[in-house]
């Protein structure tokens, strides 16, 4: 990594998500998606995926430009404004905050 290069962050949440507030949650989930992913600065991109063993365990990533710019996010009052009604469904979470170190994607064919 050289001097000042920024180094991409990958942010994990395990969630709970009772059956009974499925739809409810990916409703929420569907109003804030395109609100972060055309306004918040440094946001990449992000998944939400339910769990194939248990249908009440979701993960939901996200990569950002800077861990910086998911910091500033995650303090900001719009941040816990937006994603309120999708907290309200989840019964049980947890984060972990990555930096990418190396990454390897498939080779498109020529």
């Amino acid at each position: 990594m050289t001097a000042g290069a920024r180094t991409r962050a990958r942010i994990v949440f395990l969630i709970r998500v009772p059956q009974a507030r499925r739809e409810e949650f990916l409703a929420a989930y569907e109003k804030i998606r395109y609100a972060v992913a055309n306004g918040v600065p440094g946001h990449l991109r992000d998944q939400v995926c339910r769990s194939a063993d248990d249908p009440e365990r979701w993960l939901i990533t996200s990569e950002w430009r800077e861990l910086r710019d998911f910091l500033a996010w995650e303090a900001s009052p719009d941040h816990r404004e937006l994603v309120r009604p999708m907290r309200e469904c989840i019964t049980e979470a947890s984060s972990l905050r990555f930096t990418v170190v190396a990454e390897t994607a498939a080779r498109t064919p020529v």
